[in-house]
């Protein structure tokens, strides 16, 4: 039988002959971050909360990485401001084990930019992000490849992208880190997302320099920033460029294609390339219908 007092247990042990004692232990660092685990993972948060409230009560109960367990879970339960009463409980703590790391900021990086959907919401956040970075640095905290991509990411996402360049500019210097794919395929997409089509192609033949591909999603935003800014050809050339890189492009892209130039009044240079789509096997029977059909409307017989 255990019993649990203000984070002690006791348990009922005996002998060969019956005789019965009391046994009494204390939980320790160890054992409250199993349970706290545990419970996150069941997603038993009212719980996990109860055990964290023991946590705290105990200053000697103390490490960084049954904190950054703490918050990840707090987190994962949309309760970021009790992640955040957590991490300034560690910048507070005397106990130089309990300090926040760069696991630490990156986890409070990542659920911040997986709040809200649209740019606005994303822009308060990004203000957070922002004070979040520059106290992690001036603590001599050194950011890493996803630390930077969250950041650039963020910019991204709340428009900035002249501060994401930045940021990718510092990289090497600065930071002494290498972009990745991540770090590129944002760029990209936030550069097009806003028609700067130029920056976005050199980002793109930069990246390629490095021996990354981009992504599906880049080459979608590329080619259709090309078409609806009026350069089709370039835009055909990179849709190529994508079916040879194994990359795919979806069913917006095409259409976007193919309209652009038939405003242009090519028409049937758009028909041949759709035709094209087809016996390459990029465009299955359905989708190239659904093409057919919208130029159709679009365009006459």
């Amino acid at each position: 039988m255990f019993l649990s007092i203000s984070g002690m247990s006791s348990k009922w042990k005996g002998d060969r002959r019956g005789n019965l004692w009391l046994c009494w232990f204390r939980h320790n660092t160890t054992t409250y971050h199993i349970t706290i685990q545990k419970l996150g993972a069941a997603q038993m948060y009212q719980e996990m909360d109860d055990v964290v409230n023991q946590v705290l009560a105990v200053p000697l109960i103390c490490s960084e990485a049954l904190y950054n367990t703490i918050i990840y879970y707090f987190t994962e339960a949309r309760k970021l401001t009790r992640a955040v009463n957590i991490f300034n409980h560690m910048k507070s703590s005397r106990n130089s084990n309990c300090k926040p790391s760069i696991r630490t900021y990156n986890i409070l990086f990542a659920a911040l930019l997986s709040r809200g959907s649209n740019s606005y919401i994303n822009h308060a956040y990004m203000d957070t992000i922002r004070c979040l970075f520059k106290q992690m640095v001036n603590d001599g905290v050194e950011p890493d490849i996803f630390t930077l991509n969250s950041m650039i990411k963020g910019y991204v996402l709340s428009l900035h992208v002249n501060d994401a360049l930045r940021i990718f500019h510092q990289m090497g210097g600065v930071y002494a880190c290498k972009p990745n794919s991540f770090t590129y395929d944002y760029l990209i997409h936030g550069l097009c997302a806003q028609g700067r089509t130029k920056n976005a192609k050199e980002i793109c033949n930069e990246m390629k320099t490095a021996g990354l591909i981009p992504s599906s999603k880049s080459y979608n935003s590329l080619v259709n920033a090309l078409a609806l800014g009026g350069e089709t050809e370039e835009a055909v050339e990179y849709v190529w460029e994508m079916t040879e890189n194994q990359r795919s492009a979806d069913f917006i892209t095409y259409r976007t294609v193919l309209d652009e130039i038939c405003r242009q009044g090519r028409v049937q240079e758009a028909m041949r390339l759709l035709q094209e789509f087809q016996e390459k096997n990029l465009v299955d029977g359905g989708a190239y219908k659904k093409l057919l059909y919208v130029l159709e409307d679009d365009y006459g017989n």
